[in-house]
């Protein structure tokens, strides 16, 4: 499996250092490999605040408040197996909502986005929480174990 990520940043309250990014990368190739992809896929990150977070969210849900990230899949359906190229699509992270919620949890601003990329990988793969009891389970089955393959990495970042 080959990944293609492009960043855009635009936000300015978290200084997005070489690091945190390969920590995202190591988040989102940890999700594809975990689901056994294949081929070379791309996804778009893009990194915004409360306030840019909310206009897509009420853009394209109709929910009026921001959000911790958003997933736009441009494929309706993964075929994990097959080899050719896959534009998965975007996620779209608040990294001001992402602090926000770190602190309330105890943990890094740095662990919770690469645990909002897991949850949104997942997404743009086809999963969905908001589906039903039993999709739910499954997707947080899934997501918990792709962060507890990464609590060492992560830890890391929560210690400093």
């Amino acid at each position: 499996m080959k990944l293609m990520i492009y960043f855009s940043n635009e936000q300015s309250s978290f200084k997005l250092t070489n690091r945190f990014l390969l920590l995202l990368r190591h988040a989102i190739e940890k999700t594809l490999l975990h689901e056994k992809v294949r081929g070379q896929c791309e996804i778009s990150l893009t990194f915004t605040d409360n306030q840019g977070i909310h206009e897509l969210n009420r853009r394209f849900r109709n929910i009026d408040r921001p959000t911790d990230v958003l997933s736009f899949p441009q494929l309706d359906e993964v075929n994990f197996a097959d080899s050719s190229f896959k534009m998965l699509g975007d996620i779209v992270i608040s990294l001001e909502r992402a602090a926000e919620q770190a602190k309330e949890i105890g943990h890094s601003t740095e662990h919770e986005a690469a645990f909002l990329c897991v949850h949104s990988t997942l997404h743009l793969l086809g999963y969905d929480h908001e589906t039903g009891e039993e999709d739910e389970e499954d997707m947080f089955s899934r997501q918990r174990a792709i962060i507890d393959s990464m609590l060492d990495e992560l830890s890391k970042f929560d210690n400093e």
